[in-house]
């Protein structure tokens, strides 16, 4: 999965930006500021972040099911969780 993170802790200010970052996401490793807020592209994350992050009492996580995005909410950030090409072929392949 990669990961977009964008500095805020204003849902809606997020809410707002939302379907810009995902229109025009950072590179990785690239920062932008769209409407005073930092987004930042992050990089992958290991296939077991979002397992470790759900447990977590402090954290909220939000789906978008059209597609497939996982948000977590946490502190003064939300990080966007994009499945990648791979992710998906690992979904659709039986289990042994």
């Amino acid at each position: 999965m990669k990961c977009i993170s964008v500095f805020t802790n204003d849902f809606a200010l997020f809410s707002d930006i939302y379907e810009q970052v995902m229109t025009s996401p950072p590179g990785e490793n690239e920062d932008l500021v769209i409407e005073g807020v930092t987004v930042s592209g992050s990089g992958d994350l290991p296939a077991q972040y979002l397992e470790r992050m759900r447990i977590k009492p402090e954290v909220v996580v939000m789906r978008e099911k059209k597609r497939n995005v996982m948000i977590l909410q946490h502190g003064n950030v939300f990080e966007i969780c994009i499945p990648t090409e791979e992710d998906e072929d690992e979904e659709e392949a039986p289990a042994i």
